[in-house]
């Protein structure tokens, strides 16, 4: 091992916004707010995202090749029902595709994230 993973760093428009709707999606609260950055993180700094102020950022359009997704994020849920009713809520889109276990939206910004359950 070379190193450990420190946090996952999303690259945003409004570091403040994308940091809110991910602390009310995955239940970890903001951390660090700073003019350009914010962070939240959960177990002890083992699950940290921080999202970084990038003004010029050109969003993913799923599921568009010429603009591809760079990253996506696979959240857990019990209910996807009823968690597709709180992730619209805060600002999230549905976007098309889905499978057997799966459903596939965009945060406030663009980036999609899916919302899987154990089928």
């Amino acid at each position: 091992m070379i190193g450990k993973l420190h946090s996952v760093v999303i690259d945003c428009p409004e570091p403040r916004a994308l940091a809110r709707f991910y602390s009310e999606l995955l239940g970890l609260p903001v951390v660090r707010d700073d003019e350009g950055w914010a962070t939240i993180e959960g177990d002890g700094g083992r699950n940290r995202f921080a999202f970084q102020k990038a003004t010029n950022l050109r969003e993913p359009q799923w599921p568009d090749p010429q603009r591809p997704q760079q990253f996506h994020l696979d959240v857990l849920v019990d209910d996807v029902d009823a968690a597709e009713t709180k992730v619209l809520a805060l600002g999230a889109t549905r976007l098309p595709g889905e499978g057997d276990d799966f459903r596939v939206y965009a945060d406030p910004t663009g980036h999609p994230f899916c919302l899987v359950w154990e089928s």
